[in-house]
């Protein structure tokens, strides 16, 4: 294989985009926790996200997330290239603050899960999932 001019502008361009990709997912995704909170500080407990630490296929990854008392929890897929993936809202007569689904996820990542609870106060809760085969495209 000859490298030419074009053909270097070509790789140039695939690792920047390949690279540059997971920055700006990461960045989507801080953005769209504060667009949520508010930017308000977030504690630890009062929030259960359950995930499987590995996911054999990417393209259906079962997650659950309970929140006792919340008004609505938000679930985010930080490495995905749309890191949002669900909101749920809880009405007055919600007999659970409860949900499960199944998400897509491009690779191996965190999934967070953000409650906002009836106080006002948020929580917080992660859990990284291996993706041996991803489902974004992977």
């Amino acid at each position: 294989m000859t490298l030419t001019r074009r053909s270097v502008m070509v790789m140039g361009a695939g690792a920047v985009v390949a690279f540059g990709l997971p920055m700006r997912a990461t960045a989507a995704g801080e953005d769209a926790i504060a667009e949520f909170t508010g930017g308000a500080e977030m504690g630890d407990g009062g929030i259960t996200l359950t995930a499987p630490e590995i996911a054999e296929n990417g393209n259906t990854v079962p997650i659950e997330v309970d929140a006792p008392g919340a008004e609505a929890i938000l679930v985010l897929a930080m490495g995905n290239p749309t890191p949002g993936v669900a909101e749920f809202k809880f009405g007055p007569l919600a007999a659970e603050q409860r949900a499960s689904t199944r998400i897509r996820l491009a690779g191996t990542q965190d999934v967070v899960a953000i409650a906002k609870m009836k106080d006002g106060s948020f929580a917080r809760a992660s859990s990284n999932v291996k993706v041996t085969i991803g489902g974004c495209g992977g």
